[in-house]
């Protein structure tokens, strides 16, 4: 039997063929699967150093794709082990791709701090459309706190050693924050860039929550009068303000230690060349409990100070905390994100440019001051763990 058989289509309980369906979670596919690791002759031509394949087996557990542990052996009988993921339709494209291409990019310049990166291609068998991301296997605890100046240290490295292509802000192609694009294109502004980032996972949490004027207004404002008030300085009068390659979705659950050096690692990689401290803003948001801590935040401005004005890092941290919680609340209908983001914008228009028609900023529920976290994905199968 050929691979590819592995992922033939079956018929549930109704007789409705399971991988016709174009929206299944990642929970109702691997029902439909059965147990069997949906493996594809096009893994195999992507296997490393022409090894020949021997196994394949779930492995940990994603919130949006199939993981697997795939084990092969080279002419010298020398065993090779790879981390497999596997992801369907155009979203699933686009996920591993970005990933792929993020994991290139960030590994060239810092080879020990992710996973080598083997291939990034599309399997054989037609339906559905499946993709599939493959990389070096590394062993790794998840459940250990990073020592704050180690892993700032050799973050704000990667941040320092890179090199945007173009000079600009922007990604070569299309990545994730979590499952779906962002809009990464080219801009030489930041201002702008980051405007149109904005904008772009708002406009998804309306989709997905429904309208909430308020916060609308708001959001209007932000991007009309804070975001150019914020950000504009940073590269008017001649400024310079370096793209930075960032890891684009930093929290504590795409991060790692390996056991056999105890140096950080990181993954999930879905980067795009930005202002350096918007890699922070994550760390800010309710589903990031470990990097809360001050203490990495000190840790990492010691390696990178912040932008001039120092004394409005805390404002451009809260602002581009709003990334990350509304496109979390665009992902988690009802989420509790949503109205921290609402709140956290109500603080920078009191504060940069004051409108009518939206609530007063309420201390009392911003979790930077009252500690509140959230369990990320409590509906979802947990974010994936090598």
């Amino acid at each position: 039997m050929g691979l590819s058989e592995y992922f033939k289509p079956h018929a549930d309980s109704n007789g409705t063929l399971g991988v016709t369906k174009n929206n299944y979670t990642i929970k109702e596919r691997l029902v439909h699967l059965g147990g069997v690791f949906p493996m594809d002759d096009a893994v195999l031509e992507a296997l490393p150093r022409a090894s020949t394949f021997v196994s394949v087996e779930h492995c940990s557990e994603s919130a949006f794709t199939i993981t697997g542990k795939v084990v092969s052996r080279g002419k010298d009988e020398e065993q090779y082990i790879c981390f497999l993921k596997v992801a369907f339709e155009n979203q699933g494209n686009t996920m591993l791709r970005g990933e792929y291409e993020s994991s290139k990019v960030a590994h060239s310049i810092m080879a020990d701090f992710l996973p080598t990166p083997y291939g990034f291609g599309k399997y054989k068998v037609q339906d559905p459309p499946t993709y599939f991301y493959l990389s070096e296997f590394v062993d790794m605890d998840v459940t250990k706190r990073p020592d704050p100046a180690e892993f700032t240290r050799r973050l704000a490295q990667l941040h320092k050693l890179s090199e945007s292509p173009t000079g600009k802000f922007g990604f070569a192609v299309p990545t994730c924050d979590g499952q779906v694009a962002r809009n990464v294109d080219w801009e030489e502004s930041w201002a702008v860039f980051f405007r149109k980032l904005l904008l772009g996972v708002c406009h998804r949490d309306v989709e997905t929550n429904g309208p909430w004027p308020e916060m609308e207004r708001a959001t209007k404002q932000i991007a009309d009068a804070v975001i150019p008030r914020l950000l504009g300085p940073l590269q008017e009068k001649g400024g310079g303000l370096k793209p930075c390659l960032i890891h684009g979705d930093l929290w504590e659950g795409n991060m790692g230690i390996v056991r056999e050096t105890d140096r950080s690692i990181l993954f999930d990689v879905g980067s795009y060349y930005a202002h350096n401290e918007m890699e922070l803003g994550h760390w800010r948001c309710e589903f990031s409990s470990v990097f809360r801590d001050k203490a990495y935040t000190e840790a990492y401005l010691q390696n990178y100070p912040p932008a001039e004005p120092t004394e409005e890092f805390d404002d451009r941290n809260r602002l581009y905390s709003l990334q990350g919680a509304i496109n979390y609340s665009a992902g988690h209908p009802k989420s509790s994100l949503r109205k921290t983001a609402y709140n956290n914008m109500c603080y920078l228009c009191e504060k940069y440019a004051p409108i009518d028609g939206i609530d007063e900023y309420d201390s009392n529920i911003d979790p930077s001051i009252t500690g509140a976290t959230i369990t990320p994905h409590v509906t979802d199968i947990p974010l994936q763990h090598y």
